[in-house]
């Protein structure tokens, strides 16, 4: 069922009233830099580029850090309802509007593996045609990027741990693949007996212990804080179109047996082959930083004191997510990072820090070593069919 923008509106507000707390106003002495971070942050963007580097020498090309793998390209449209009570009208979100975005859906390491090897899915949303004060390095760009993750918290807490995370993932990054899929096996099975406790771990998720489930039935989140004009925030992409939701927890099995190493972005061309899908974008305000602190990527925040309330619906129609138009421009020939957008969205806190000059770096480096130029979108009439 479609909404009105009266009933949108309605919708927040009363997603809004059962506050039990009102959203803090930003204040500077709310992140707190440590004296290490800065070694950190160099530390890691050397990793991202040893990843590169093994990539680049086993594969002839220049991959991502990161997300390496895409999965599918999405272009659509994403419209920001109108009445948004003046909390969540801020930023990009300010006034009712809408732009035109493309999506692409990847996995977390930074080299490209058999889809057995079950990884983490992410999710790089780039919103076009967005005027306002700019991030610094982006100031010449029309474009406000989100990047999400199929898990509502970072899992690490600190800077030093995604290094040692990272770490992690370049240490399996030249590894055979067949061994790489064994493992993958493995971990799925230790995974499953931990959520037959009641636990779960983010750490065995990351090594490949995610389940072979279908990536549009995923909600994915930003996991760290930003800046959501006055307040801090968290956002979320969550599918709500019929055709999606039958997606969820979808074992790829079928695709699995074919023998092909690319079931995940065979179901998503599948998918749009057929279908188009509807998502809505959701908003998290800070009320507390005891429960919901802005330095700890390891928490998650409590819905029951702030839930997620939708501030912007997102469609994409039937299309082919793999032209060869989509992969020489958008997965090849972009970049994605939290730090391209508006002053508005400015991500919070130490994990998001260190990303900065370590994304950026990567994608300098992957653009030098294929030869390319990174060029950011301004309009729709930029983007392939």
């Amino acid at each position: 069922m479609t909404l009105t923008a009266h009933q949108e509106a309605a919708s927040a507000v009363d997603v809004l009233a059962r506050w039990s707390q009102e959203p803090l106003e930003f204040r500077a002495d709310m992140e707190h830099i440590e004296d290490d971070e800065a070694d950190v942050a160099i530390a890691i963007g050397r990793i991202m580029r040893s990843i590169a580097e093994a990539v680049l020498e086993d594969e002839g090309k220049a991959e991502r850090g990161v997300h390496a793998k895409s999965h599918g390209i999405v272009i659509g449209e994403l419209r920001v309802h109108e009445g948004l009570p003046p909390s969540l009208a801020q930023g990009l979100f300010a006034r009712p509007a809408t732009y035109p975005v493309v999506m692409r859906l990847s996995t977390i390491p930074g080299d490209v593996l058999d889809d057995r090897v079950s990884v983490p899915r992410g999710i790089g949303i780039k919103v076009i045609g967005v005027d306002g004060a700019r991030l610094p390095g982006s100031e010449d760009d029309l474009t406000q990027d989100f990047l999400m993750v199929d898990a509502p918290t970072f899992g690490l807490a600190t800077p030093r741990d995604f290094l040692q995370g990272l770490k992690g993932l370049a240490a399996t990054t030249d590894t055979v693949p067949m061994l790489k899929r064994g493992l993958s096996t493995f971990l799925r099975g230790a995974e499953k007996t931990l959520e037959a406790m009641g636990l779960e771990s983010s750490l065995l998720r990351t090594l490949g212990g995610h389940p072979l489930t279908h990536i549009l039935g995923e909600t994915f989140y930003t996991q760290l804080p930003l800046l959501y004009g006055r307040h801090v925030a968290k956002l979320s992409l969550v599918p709500v179109s019929e055709h999606l939701l039958a997606l969820k927890g979808l074992p790829l099995d079928s695709f699995v047996a074919s023998g092909s190493p690319n079931p995940i972005r065979e179901a998503v061309i599948d998918h749009f082959e057929h279908h188009g899908g509807r998502w809505e974008l959701r908003v998290q305000l800070c009320t507390s930083l005891q429960s919901m602190p802005i330095e700890d990527g390891s928490v998650t925040w409590p819905e029951p004191e702030s839930p997620y309330v939708t501030v912007a619906t997102l469609d994409a129609g039937v299309q082919d997510v793999w032209s060869s138009g989509r992969v020489a421009q958008v997965d090849l020939g972009m970049a994605f990072s939290p730090w391209r957008g508006l002053a508005a969205h400015r991500p919070l806190g130490a994990l998001n820090r260190v990303r900065k000059s370590a994304y950026g770096a990567s994608a300098r480096y992957r653009a030098q070593a294929n030869g390319q130029v990174l060029r950011e979108p301004r309009s729709r009439h930029d983007l392939p069919a």
